[in-house]
């Protein structure tokens, strides 16, 4: 027996040294950033964040990003690499990608292109940030665009990949009894074309977010995370300074009821996304917002 005991101690110790050899595991539960009593997340950030850091690093970035906490990313662009480059880093540095945006034109011109780089880039999601449009966006452009879009789902979903549209406040255009949002929504496949919100492209244009998404609840997957300056006047642009993203919880949008809102329609990702210059300060205090938001 104290042979046997023995034989099975020096065999486990080797089973702990090959594991530690193969470097760290991670999981899913491994990180609880962002996470609390009610916010549940999965949490992610979108890596647009960090762009100013990708043209210096990328490597460091990512492993800046996964220090933070974080598990599951959104990608906008490569910084150069390939996609299985681009892939391989991210895998080495514990990070999943979860969605990415893409250029509009690509959809348009070869939406097979944009399936097969998703699909090597291991993503759920791909989708648009912004439909190019001249002077106000019209309903020409809204019909255009939707026509893009459901022929996007279309290539997507024979990849097994969701195609959505990442809404950035120029949809809100008066048209008929509501908006061309609202036309985008009524011109889109359901089965194919999902919306990503973003909480700062809602109230910039003085929309409710809570309504939007209890009014759509089947089409919305994901959301980004960002607030928005308090005293800051929106309009129809799409556009505001980067630095009016502020802090999670301090500016004048009412997260937690966002939050709430959200988790009940089932909003299966969240990424944080801040674009100001104080990013290295307001996500890590984002994400102690998050952790402690009741709702």
């Amino acid at each position: 027996m104290m042979k046997l005991a023995s034989i099975t101690f020096v065999f486990s110790c080797i089973l702990l040294v090959a594991a530690y050899s193969a470097g760290p595991a991670w999981s899913d539960t491994e990180s609880k950033a962002g996470l609390g009593p009610s916010f549940k997340g999965p949490i992610g950030v979108q890596l647009y964040s960090f762009r100013d850091d990708f043209k210096k690093d990328v490597p460091g970035t990512l492993k800046k990003v996964h220090d933070y906490g974080f598990r599951y990313v959104e990608l906008a662009g490569n910084y150069g690499l390939s996609p299985a480059e681009f892939k391989k880093q991210l895998d080495a540095n514990g990070l999943k990608a979860i969605a990415g945006h893409f250029d509009y034109g690509r959809f348009q011109k070869d939406p097979d292109s944009v399936a097969q780089e998703a699909k090597a880039l291991g993503l759920e999601y791909a989708g648009v940030a912004w439909v190019p449009h001249k002077g106000d966006f019209d309903e020409q452009e809204c019909r255009a665009a939707a026509a893009v879009f459901n022929k996007a789902g279309e290539a997507l979903a024979k990849q097994g990949i969701t195609f959505f549209d990442h809404q950035h406040g120029y949809e809100f255009q008066p048209h008929g009894q509501g908006t061309l949002f609202d036309l985008l929504m009524q011109e889109t496949n359901p089965k194919l074309v999902k919306f990503e919100m973003d909480i700062t492209w809602i109230v910039f244009p003085g929309q409710d977010p809570v309504q939007l998404l209890e009014k759509y609840k089947d089409r919305w997957a994901l959301m980004h995370l960002k607030d928005l300056k308090k005293g800051v006047k929106g309009n129809l642009s799409g556009g505001t300074d980067p630095n009016n993203d502020v802090v999670l919880g301090t500016g004048q949008i009412d997260m937690p009821a966002v939050l709430r809102a959200a988790n009940k329609v089932g909003v299966k990702y969240y990424f944080i996304e801040d674009e100001s210059s104080r990013v290295h300060e307001q996500v890590p205090e984002s994400l102690k917002f998050l952790e402690t938001v009741k709702f």
